[in-house]
Parts: C-alpha cells; structure tokens; sequence
C-alpha cells in the first residue's frame, strides 16, 4: 500500500517578505534525495486564517510525494513539518496524508 504526503510550502513569510527561491528548491531536493522522487504545482494556492489575534494570508505551493506506507515514512514526515516550520519561520505547515491505490 502507498500514502501520499501533501505539504503546502509557504512563498511568503508571515510578515509578508518572500521566500527566496533557493529554500524551496532546497527542500524539494531534500526530499527528492530521500525518495528519488517528488512532485510540485505551480499555481499559487492563496488561503486565510487566525491564529490568535492576527489574520494571515498565504500564498503557498503543493508538493507531493507518493511512497511506502510504513511507520518509517510516516516519521519521516512528521520529523520534516517539524523543520519545514523553523526553516520557513511559520506558525505551522499544513501537511496531510491517504491512502492511494498506485496502478
């Protein structure tokens, strides 16, 4: 069985600076490296929402990547929202995970 991972990579910082394009290709090869693959969009995923008091706006791009469904993998991904976080400088990144069926 196959699970794929669907992280959503900020194009901003939260106070609105952009993020320079080498921190995102970075971690797309990072990623690549790890699982000799990886998939990316590249139309701008604009999304709201509060955390707290403040409103912010993003504007994102999707990156998936198609794998095992081990418990290793699963780690893996929780390990990376972890420094995808510290590395973007965000309050949290949205990453999600099902089951697909690779034909």
């Amino acid at each position: 069985m196959h699970r794929r991972y669907e992280i959503l990579l900020p194009l901003r910082f939260n106070d609105g600076r952009p993020v320079p394009d080498e921190l995102i290709a970075g971690t797309i090869i990072e990623i690549r490296n790890c699982f000799g693959a990886v998939s990316s969009e590249s139309q701008i995923i604009h999304g709201t929402w509060q955390h707290q008091s403040e409103i912010y706006r993003d504007e994102l791009m999707r990156i998936f990547i198609d794998v095992e469904d081990t418990a290793e993998n699963r780690t893996y991904f929780l390990n990376l929202k972890g420094q995808i976080k510290t590395r973007f400088q965000q309050v949290d990144i949205w990453l999600t995970s099902y089951p697909i069926d690779v034909l």
